[in-house]
C-alpha cells in the first residue's frame, strides 16, 4: 500500500490552509492499550496538534484520542505527548528542514494501514493572509468551473 492509503481516521484541514506542504513522511505511532481501540472508531482530534523534536526523537503533542468507552480505571490520557517511529535518517532529515525560517512540522492525517496506526506529517512554511486568500479564490474558480461544466453536461 502506498504512502498515505489506508482508512482515513482523521484529517487536519487546518494544516492545508494554514501551511504550504512541501514534504510529507509516513511515520508510525506508540500508543498505550485503549488508544487504538479508541482511533478505531474514530475518535482523534488533530486540530491543534504539532510535532516536536526533543532528544532526537520526534514527539506528537496535542492529538486528542478519546479515552475508550468500554475502557476502565486503566483508560489513557487524552492529551498526552505521544512518540513518533521515525528513523534516524528521517529525523535528522527533519531538524535540518525546520532549522529554516517559518517552516513547522504538522501532522497532516491519520488511518489504519494493515492494522497499525499511522501519521502522515508533512514539512511546510506558514502562510500568510494574503496567501489563504489567494488559494480561497483558487478554489472557488475551480468550483464555478466544474459547476458550469456539469451543468453543460446534463442538457
Amino acid at each position: 500500500m502506498a504512502k498515505g492509503q489506508g482508512k482515513v481516521v482523521a484529517v487536519n484541514k487546518k494544516a492545508n490552509h494554514d501551511f504550504a506542504i512541501e514534504e510529507t513522511i509516513e511515520a508510525g505511532i506508540v500508543l498505550q492499550g485503549t488508544e487504538i481501540k479508541s482511533i478505531r472508531t474514530s475518535k482523534v482530534q488533530l486540530k491543534d496538534a504539532f510535532i516536536r523534536i526533543r532528544n532526537n526523537e520526534a514527539w506528537i503533542t496535542n492529538m486528542h484520542i478519546s479515552p475508550y468507552d468500554h475502557g476502565n480505571q486503566f483508560n489513557h490520557d487524552p492529551l498526552r505527548s505521544r512518540k513518533l517511529l521515525l528513523h534516524k535518517k528521517q529525523i535528522s532529515k527533519l531538524i535540518g528542514q525546520t532549522k529554516e525560517q517559518g517552516s513547522a512540522i504538522v501532522p497532516i492525517k491519520m488511518y489504519l494501514k494493515d492494522g497499525f496506526a499511522k501519521v502522515l506529517i508533512g514539512v511546510g512554511k506558514g502562510k500568510k493572509d494574503y496567501d489563504k486568500r489567494q488559494d480561497l479564490k483558487k478554489k472557488d474558480a475551480k468550483r464555478e468551473i466544474d459547476r458550469a461544466l456539469r451543468d453543460r453536461q446534463k442538457y
